[in-house]
């Protein structure tokens, strides 16, 4: 059974080994020229204005964590898709129900507001 394994085994320990003696001669071999330039907070090739302080609305953390929340249904709906005719009406019932959960969900956060954007 652990015969299986062994190729991906072999092919981690090969990647990780490349990647460690690139990074080993990365920082063996490369220059570190430390100019005032360089040390600067990249801004589109402007110099930073204002304070590093940027305050985002609640809203758009609500509106990003209901995306998340969304986005994992659709991860639950693809496999169901590719199954579907194996599972029969049990697995379309299911999935009604899981289908009628998250909606229900959505109407609370329509009536609660959280998904205007003021």
């Amino acid at each position: 059974m652990t015969a299986v394994y062994i190729p991906a085994l072999i092919y981690l320990a090969v990647t990780m080994g490349v990647m460690a003696v690139i990074l080993f001669l990365s920082a063996r071999i490369g220059r570190r020229r430390v100019t005032r330039e360089k040390m600067l907070p990249y801004e589109c090739g402007m110099d930073p204005l204002g304070t590093l302080e940027i305050h985002f609305p609640i809203k758009f953390y609500v509106v990003a964590m209901i995306f998340i929340i969304f986005d994992i249904e659709t991860v639950f709906l693809y496999p169901w898709a590719v199954v579907f005719r194996d599972l029969g009406w049990f697995g379309f019932v299911e999935m009604l129900l899981f289908t009628a959960v998250i909606l229900i969900g959505l109407v609370y956060l329509f009536r609660k507001g959280a998904l205007e954007w003021e």
